[in-house]
Order: C-alpha cells, then sequence, then structure tokens
C-alpha cells in the first residue's frame, strides 16, 4: 500500500472531490507550498492564511527593529522542524527533511532588521510577501519557503485534514494527536499546540494538503527569475533618478573585458550587487509578478496536473504490473544482488510492460532524473535494506545507498543520456561514490528515450571499454519501439 487512498481505502474521487493530493507514504512527492497562491487565490479562506503569515513577519520585523535577539529566541521564533506528515518536497530517506535551522533564521533575521525594515507596510506592491525577505540570501530556496509556509499554516492542513477524515475514515484508522506548534499566541509570543483527530499509519499521523496550493518546480517569485528578469526591473521605475542609478551601478559592476562582452554569470553577480545595493528593486520586481498572478495559477496548476499524472497515477499503475511478478517483493541476497534485480524488474517493467509511459505526457517524453528515482524508489518496499537518497557522504551526493550495517553497502546512479556530463560521470563519479560511502559495489542506470541516445550511449561505453560491464544498466524508455496499449 504505497499511497494515502490505498492506505486508508478511500476512493481516490473522495480525495479529489476534497482537492487533496494523493501522496505517497513511501517517499516525499517534489510539490511545494508557494505563498504566492495564497496571496492571488479567489478563495477568502486562502488569503486570510496569506494575511496571517505576513502578520507573523510583521511580528518577526518588530522585534528585529527593537534590537538583537538572542540565538533562543531566534530558534524559537524561526526554526522549525519540516512538516515530514505532508510527505512533500525534498528527503533524504522518506519523507525526513532537514527543516529550517539557524541558518535559516538568521538570513531571515538578517534580512528584516536591515534589508526591509519597511516590510509590511509596502507602497509599490500591492501587498507584502514572504518571497522578498528569501530572495537576496543564497541557499534559501523553494524547499525552505514551503516548510516556512507549512509550519505558518499548520492549524489550517491539521483542520483540512481533519475534515477529510472525519466524513470518511473509520475510528480505528484515526487518532486524536497533539501538534506541537500550532498556534501562535502573540500575548504570551510563544507557539501552542492544539489536538487534531487526523489519519494514522505506520505510527505517526499524516496530513493532506489543498492540490491549488502546490507547485512542481520555482515558486512564481523567486531568486533566479528575478535576475534573468534584472534588466527589464528599471523599466518599471517611475523614478527617472532612481532608474538612473541603478542602471549606473550595475554598468560599473559589471567587469570589463577588452575583447568580450561580460558573461551571463558575470552579469547575474552584477545583478545582485546592484540589488543589494538597492533593495527597493525587489517591489518593483515583485510588482511585476503580481500584474501576472493570473499566469501563476494557470501554470502552477498545469504543472501540478502533469506531475500528478506522472508522479501518482501512473506510479500506481506501475507498482501494479511490478507486483504482477509474486517473488518481486520477495528478492534476497546481498545489497548488491537485491539492487540489480530490482533494476532488473524495473527495466522490464519499463521496456516491455509499458511502463515507459510513466514518463511520457501527450506523446512527449518528460525527461527528468527525479522521476526515474521516485520509481526506482517505488520498488524498494518490503526490504530490509535501508535505502537512503540523496546521501553526501563527503565527495558529492549518490542517488541511493542500499545497506545492510557496515559491510553491505551499494550504491545505485541514475542518470538520462542526455546528460551532458555522462562521460565524465562514467570516468570518474561511480568509483568517488564507492569510495566516499565504502561500498563494495556500485550500479549505474542509465535511461534513454530515441534512438540517437541508444547511439551516443553506446558510444560512450564503447570508447570507456565498458560496453560489457555489468554494473551498467541501459533502461529503453523509448515510445517508437513499444507495443501499443492494447498490446503492451
Amino acid at each position: 500500500m504505497i499511497f494515502f487512498s490505498e492506505r486508508f481505502g478511500i476512493d481516490a474521487a473522495a480525495l479529489e472531490a476534497h482537492g487533496a493530493l494523493d501522496v505517497s507514504l513511501v517517499t516525499d512527492l517534489p510539490f511545494f507550498i508557494d505563498p504566492f497562491l495564497l496571496f492571488n487565490s479567489k478563495k477568502a479562506i486562502y488569503r486570510a492564511l496569506h494575511e496571517s503569515i505576513i502578520a507573523y513577519l510583521v511580528f518577526l520585523r518588530d522585534k528585529a527593529a527593537a534590537g538583537e535577539i538572542s540565538e533562543a529566541l531566534l530558534r524559537a521564533w524561526y526554526c522549525f522542524p519540516e512538516v515530514k506528515q505532508t510527505w512533500i518536497g525534498f528527503s533524504e530517506k522518506g519523507n525526513s527533511g532537514s527543516g529550517l535551522g539557524i541558518d535559516f533564521a538568521r538570513a531571515l533575521h538578517e534580512n528584516l532588521h536591515k534589508l526591509f525594515p519597511e516590510f509590511g507596510e509596502e507602497s509599490v506592491t500591492k501587498g507584502s510577501h514572504l518571497e522578498k525577505v528569501c530572495l537576496i540570501r543564497e541557499g534559501v530556496g523553494r524547499d525552505n519557503i514551503s516548510d516556512f509556509v507549512t509550519n505558518l499554516i499548520k492549524d489550517f492542513l491539521c483542520k483540512y485534514t481533519e475534515e477529510l477524515a472525519r466524513k470518511h475514515l473509520p475510528d480505528d484508522q484515526t487518532r486524536d494527536v497533539a501538534i506541537n506548534n500550532s498556534i501562535f499566541n502573540y500575548e504570551t509570543e510563544t507557539w501552542e499546540s492544539k489536538t487534531y483527530r487526523l489519519p494514522w499509519a505506520d505510527d505517526d499521523y499524516v496530513l493532506l494538503c489543498p492540490k491549488d496550493l502546490l507547485t512542481r518546480d520555482e515558486n512564481w517569485i523567486n531568486k533566479l527569475d528575478l535576475v534573468r528578469r534584472f534588466e527589464e526591473i528599471p523599466l518599471a521605475i517611475p523614478d527617472g533618478q532612481l532608474r538612473g542609478l541603478v542602471t549606473n551601478y550595475f554598468e560599473k559592476a559589471l567587469p570589463r573585458h577588452p575583447r568580450r562582452h561580460p558573461n551571463q554569470r558575470e552579469q547575474a553577480e552584477a545583478a545582485r550587487r546592484t540589488i543589494l545595493q538597492f533593495p527597493q528593486l525587489i517591489d518593483y520586481y515583485i510588482k511585476v509578478k503580481e500584474q501576472r498572478g493570473a499566469e501563476a495559477t494557470s501554470i502552477a496548476n498545469e504543472k501540478v496536473r502533469l506531475t500528478e499524472q506522472l508522479l501518482v497515477t501512473q506510479l500506481k499503475h506501475l507498482r501494479e504490473l511490478l507486483q504482477q511478478n509474486t517473488e518481486f517483493y520477495r528478492v534476497r541476497g546481498t545489497t548488491y544482488d537485491e539492487a540489480h534485480q530490482r533494476v532488473a524488474y524495473l527495466k522490464d517493467v519499463i521496456e516491455n510492460k509499458g511502463g515507459h509511459r510513466l514518463f511520457y505526457s501527450g506523446g512527449v517524453a518528460i525527461q527528468r532524473e527525479s522521476d526515474l528515482q521516485i520509481a526506482y524508489r517505488l520498488v524498494w518496499p518490503g526490504s530490509t535494506s535501508d535505502v537512503s537518497t540523496e546521501v553526501n557522504d563527503g565527495r558529492g551526493p549518490a542517488d541511493f545507498k542500499i545497506s545492510r550495517g557496515a559491510t553491505d553497502k551499494t550504491i545505485v546512479e541514475m542518470k538520462l543520456a542526455k546528460n551532458t556530463q555522462l562521460k565524465r560521470n562514467l570516468e570518474r563519479q561511480v568509483e568517488i561514490y564507492k569510495k566516499a560511502s565504502d561500498a563494495d559495489s556500485a550500479i549505474k542506470v542509465i535511461m534513454f528515450f530515441t534512438a540517437e541516445e541508444e547511439e551516443r550511449v553506446a558510444a560512450i561505453l564503447a570508447d570507456l571499454g565498458l560496453s560489457d560491464n555489468k554494473d551498467i544498466v541501459l533502461i529503453d524508455a523509448r515510445n517508437d519501439n513499444k507495443p501499443s496499449g492494447s498490446k503492451a
């Protein structure tokens, strides 16, 4: 039982009517809560949630303006664990992410204290936005923002899940759970707990999230987009003097080369320096994004729909195909044997049983290594092995480390044939991972979508003398050489 609907025996249509994502209870799905979707929603309850987020940030702003605060208060007001029970976002294993630590707290506090002391009282934009105070500091991305928002709207998510549970689940599938940090008390300036009746599985509660709060990729307001669109921002500034100062500073920040123009990296660095010098530019950037708010909702909804089709609907089908082999979930042997056998099962399903459709939408290949990784993670339930994902043992992250104790370890790497670094990776990366993790063995899985990609991989393997290496497994995900749907 992988998905919420299956584990709790609830019709997927009931989840759809509630507007909730049918989450996997094995591994996080790559969705994130985008606060702009709260701000821009037609639903009054969502807009009220966004206002409550801003109210909390204004509270933090006022505390920052009053002077430096202790690390204890930074941790109490800014640091939150990941709400792993939503089963969305990034995680290293299962659904346990790192949460929001002291580095995030200091970055947010510093921005409220020094760069945006007027936060909550903007005159350029229609509203205030959490993303604003996260646009400058490196290392603060969509997962941090999503985690922060999830914590700030936890009471809503608990009530939202509780409502569905009371309608559709029997008492023995739910429990009364006291949830820490559910509501902030502005009188005592402390977070308080509250009890909810929630779905219960595998010794933990589960929280559902409305799909119309989620995005698949970057938030609508994000740092990469800010830098990419930097040269458009001055055009939105009505103050000619400020516009001239910004343009002049940016041009001076660009390095001068006698024989070439500044490259993309140098332009991005000049943009970053200019924004630090003129942080009011962020308001004009956000104003442009507000004006295109309908586009944000439309794009997010389409990406969520597509990703849900890929990672929920088609993964259910993939799991059904795997389970047709009754021996699949009883694989034995070392971690190396087990990893190889599970790769072989996945390869067979993708190549011969229609599983390649997981990676297509409307006949077009959606080529993401993350989707292949999720598919492989799906074939591990029931194993006695420890399956860790995105493990970094000091020399770079490996996709999977399969282990049983300290002596039996196997690394599994997933790559797409179109990866421009594939040859270099084959030459160096796996051996690095083996040494870093003390793994006895390593397996490289490469998936291709066209005949040209297949030929490219074959040429690389021949050049490196690896054509017959059993630890390099090719998966054919082409859709032009498979039987039709009626025969698959």
